[in-house]
């Protein structure tokens, strides 16, 4: 039996936020989608003869965002994804890992990757090297969250649509143990109650 098959876990998963704390409603939630939207179409949304951009979606964290982000963009835009992760199942950073790479052409465009939380950074740093070491133009970095973990990081998002306090998180993208990224708003997990 599955890490994600045994009742144990199931049970676990239904039980994490029973004593969690919300940080950020629906609301707020669809306010920081919609500065992050401003923000790109501010920037693309303009005649200059720059070509449209190549939008990349971290997968799987940013598909929330990814989805409902997309239909608030105004300009014509490629969409692709690829999936990166120094996760896996457990929740502390390993190795980066390259499961799904993007099939579009990046050489010489302006790409955008959209990720759902900039935590300690080290994955969209390696991210946005690989991509410019692919040939791209420019990587323009968009999260939906950016954790305030006290320490420097090695990449800064250019758009940001919250920040988050340095707690465990579930919600609009973010999992513990893959469960919970359906949740509409960002709930703060006890540290006791995910071990």
């Amino acid at each position: 039996m599955s890490f994600f098959d045994s009742e144990f876990h199931r049970n676990k998963a239904r039980a994490l936020l029973a004593d969690a704390e919300l940080i950020f409603d629906e609301a707020a939630v669809q306010q920081a989608v919609d500065k992050v939207a401003q923000q790109l179409n501010q920037r693309f949304n303009v005649d200059d003869g720059e070509a449209f951009p190549l939008v990349l979606g971290v997968m799987g964290g940013a598909v929330v965002f990814c989805g409902q982000l997309l239909t608030r963009l105004h300009f014509p835009l490629e969409f692709d994804y690829m999936h990166v992760t120094r996760y896996g199942s457990m929740d502390q950073g390993g190795k980066i890992e390259w499961k799904v790479i993007p099939r579009s052409n990046v050489q010489g465009r302006t790409v955008v990757v959209l990720d759902d939380i900039l935590d300690e950074g080290e994955t969209l740093a390696h991210v946005k090297e690989r991509l410019l070491e692919m040939g791209a133009a420019d990587v323009v970095v968009a999260v939906f969250a950016d954790k305030d973990i006290g320490k420097k990081k090695p990449i800064t998002a250019d758009y940001v649509g919250l920040t988050l306090p340095n707690k465990f998180v579930v919600g609009y993208g973010m999992d513990a143990y893959g469960y919970w990224r359906n949740l509409p708003g960002i709930w703060a997990i006890k540290t006791a109650d995910k071990e």
